[in-house]
């Protein structure tokens, strides 16, 4: 177990598989200079309560955050029954100037996690396009003691990019979930938690290409 990162590499293929992939590759493209906007359709889950959660564009354009204000799981002196498991549906669309689309080709998830011994922690996360059969997960796990910041990061294959389409909105859906396990801790007197950073909770990283 990493003192202080959790870092994984995720190899989305069997979404070039799904589609089949191209005969050639174009090259990648600066991001565009124009407005990158993105329009939260659905947010739904028992880790983004209504008002709690927030997407913005960086200043570059060449990535997206979201922030969560109320993701946290907990078991022990405190938590609810069902305070263990907390998840997220998110329901994104990224509007762009026209002649460009988008993949997203790494991700960062970032919190705080406090374990006790015995317990342990799980974050999951599930990335697909609406209309896309296909989808691809990725999971990491903590085990207690365990008391720091913890990050993963998920690489994405460049030969298995999904991009948008030219001309068209493709929706992507973001799932996450957060999961504490009480294991062997004694539930009575201590308390296991994990939780989504509130300041940068996910940084979804943009690779551009153009329609030319």
């Amino acid at each position: 177990m990493p003192s202080i990162l959790a870092i994984a590499a995720a190899t989305f293929s069997v979404l070039a598989a799904m589609l089949g992939a191209p005969a050639a590759q174009p090259q990648r493209a600066a991001p565009p200079e124009g407005a990158v906007s993105i329009d939260v359709v659905t947010a739904n889950g028992s880790g983004c309560p209504p008002g709690t959660t927030a997407v913005d564009v960086t200043s570059g354009n060449d990535a997206f955050v979201v922030t969560y204000g109320a993701y946290h799981a907990q078991v022990g002196v405190g938590a609810g029954p069902t305070d263990f498991r907390k998840n997220c549906q998110l329901n994104v669309v990224v509007r762009m100037p026209e002649g460009y689309r988008y993949a997203i080709n790494g991700v960062e998830h970032r919190g705080r996690v406090s374990l006790a011994a015995g317990a342990s922690g799980v974050q999951r996360s599930n990335y697909y396009y609406a209309g896309v059969p296909a989808n691809a997960s990725r999971e990491h796990r903590f085990t207690g003691p365990f008391d720091e910041q913890w990050q993963t990061v998920d690489e994405f294959d460049p030969a298995s990019l999904i991009f948008s389409p030219c001309g068209a909105v493709r929706n992507l859906n973001i799932n996450t979930e957060l999961r504490v396990i009480a294991g062997t801790s004694d539930r009575t007197t201590t308390n296991s938690s994990m939780t989504m950073d509130s300041t940068t909770s996910s940084i979804y990283h943009f690779i551009w290409r153009t329609c030319d």
